[in-house]
């Protein structure tokens, strides 16, 4: 308990030292605010678009797929405000050596890597999102249910592990690449099929798709599972326990893989 405080206060240590320099340059963090908020402008001019020409989108309804819409957009800021720029620096850290500089602190490796900064432009995201999940709500009609709320939060923080346990998979890759902007353009892919329901993925050639995707690679999990959980009043907890399952084996897994890439790395003294 000891140290989970003292990751906390470390953690809020530093969130605080990033906020207070993304406001020393205010111009910079109002125009990636814009930014965000332009990007959901078009999100939703494009769900707009969509449903001005049908009434359903693979059984989902307009208010049923703007709570889905809200609920990528949440998810999507909040790994790019906790993990992403963080991931991103990783491949410099190692080809430039600075690397040495965090493993000879005495603190979680993965943790200083990880979890260092926080990109307060995209805490917006997850606000937006959250307001666009609520007018959803609101629209639905939806009948308070607190059991199925509490689950819905659980999956959001399943959905954060799947994703984050993916990405530290693709960053820890970085120490053998060196340069790894392949494997971020392997991450966009997997936050645009994110964006999308299961459902569209029907057919001869799109079913297996969306079978290796939630099952090999359960990117869809992310998503899909919570949305569901709350518009669709998914009943199938066999899907629910077995993300929650997926969840705490890939943040196992990522986290060996993490270590025994350190354990690879040479240093700039080597």
């Amino acid at each position: 308990m000891q140290v989970l405080a003292r990751y906390l206060r470390l953690y809020f240590a530093l969130g605080r030292y990033g906020l207070a320099r993304e406001l020393s340059f205010r111009v910079n963090f109002l125009v990636k605010l814009f930014v965000e908020v332009l990007w959901l402008g078009v999100l939703l001019a494009f769900y707009k678009t969509v449903f001005g020409k049908t009434t359903n989108v693979g059984g989902w309804t307009e208010p049923e797929y703007l709570f889905f819409v809200g609920c990528y957009f949440a998810l999507a800021g909040l790994i790019e405000a906790l993990f992403l720029a963080n991931c991103s620096e990783f491949a410099e850290l190692v080809r430039t050596g600075d690397l040495d500089f965090y493993l000879l602190k005495p603190i979680d490796e993965q943790f200083l890597v990880t979890c260092r900064d926080i990109d307060w432009s995209s805490v917006a995201n997850v606000i937006m999102g959250a307001g666009v999940m609520g007018i959803a709500l609101y629209q639905l009609d939806w009948p308070f249910d607190l059991v199925r709320a509490l689950v819905f939060l659980l999956m959001i923080a399943c959905g954060s592990a799947i994703a984050y346990s993916m990405l530290l998979l693709l960053t820890s890759a970085s120490v053998w690449f060196k340069r790894n902007q392949s494997l971020y353009e392997l991450w966009w892919l997997f936050t645009s099929l994110m964006r999308y329901p299961r459902e569209i993925f029907s057919g001869k050639w799109a079913s297996p798709m969306g079978w290796f995707f939630s099952f090999v690679v359960p990117i869809l999990l992310v998503v899909n599972v919570p949305a569901r959980l709350m518009v669709k009043f998914l009943d199938d907890y066999v899907l629910v326990a077995f993300t929650a399952a997926v969840a705490l084996v890939l943040l196992f897994v990522s986290r060996k893989f993490f270590r025994y890439a350190l354990r690879s790395y040479r240093s700039a003294s080597s």
